[in-house]
């Protein structure tokens, strides 16, 4: 019975409340929106918006809307400098916060994502995973998800994906609402945000061997 209410949530449930809880939310924040927008714009330039192509369920791409934290410092041969000299104390603020994550809340509205779920990555990821790892697509990203709330930044690529995959075998409306219980938590004493040896995230190298596949 616990299996079969489970994928009433996963297949039905799930998806209204993204519709309603982000709806809410887009306009009880609306004016924090306009703030850190105008914020952004006076502080960081135009564009106010970054938005970049991810890989969503089913391996499905789209457009992922966040706050922009960078600027566009270049070096003289015009490529942009390293993370860490772009990102500036207002953009790890916005960081620290996730009020950079903000207009991801559209996405989750239109269907691209959804509250809770493994987090979308980069496109180019997307040949570097192992059968293990590539099931984290059989669900809606998430703007957050079990990892998050479990280090975020600060766990290997590896804990990651195990922790993706646990999320997609367990998704049940307990779990989600205490995923969103430990995200906002964890927004407030702004932990694991960054790696221990980057400025945002490492970037993933793909896995060592081909013989993860079969793992469980």
């Amino acid at each position: 019975m616990q299996s079969s209410n489970n994928g009433i949530y996963r297949r039905y449930i799930k998806r209204l409340l993204d519709i309603i809880l982000s709806l809410v939310a887009i306009i009880c924040l609306s004016l924090l929106f306009l703030t850190v927008a105008f914020l952004i714009r006076v502080k960081l330039g135009s564009p106010v918006l970054f938005k970049q192509k991810r890989p969503g369920m089913n391996e499905k791409v789209f457009l992922m809307y966040k706050f922009r934290t960078m600027t566009d410092e270049r070096d003289e041969d015009g490529e942009l400098l390293p993370d860490d000299v772009r990102l500036t104390k207002f953009g790890k603020f916005l960081r620290s916060t996730s009020l950079d994550e903000l207009p991801e809340l559209f996405n989750i509205l239109k269907g691209d994502m959804s509250l809770v779920g493994p987090r979308p990555l980069l496109v180019q990821y997307l040949p570097l995973y192992n059968e293990h790892q590539k099931r984290r697509h059989e669900v809606r990203p998430g703007l957050s998800g079990l990892a998050q709330v479990n280090g975020r930044n600060a766990i290997s690529w590896e804990g990651k994906f195990d922790l993706d995959v646990q999320y997609i075998e367990q998704v049940s409306f307990i779990k989600d609402f205490k995923i969103i219980f430990l995200t906002i938590k964890k927004v407030f004493i702004r932990e694991g945000i960054s790696s221990e040896t980057a400025a945002t995230v490492e970037v993933f190298q793909g896995n060592e061997s081909k013989d993860k596949s079969s793992r469980k």
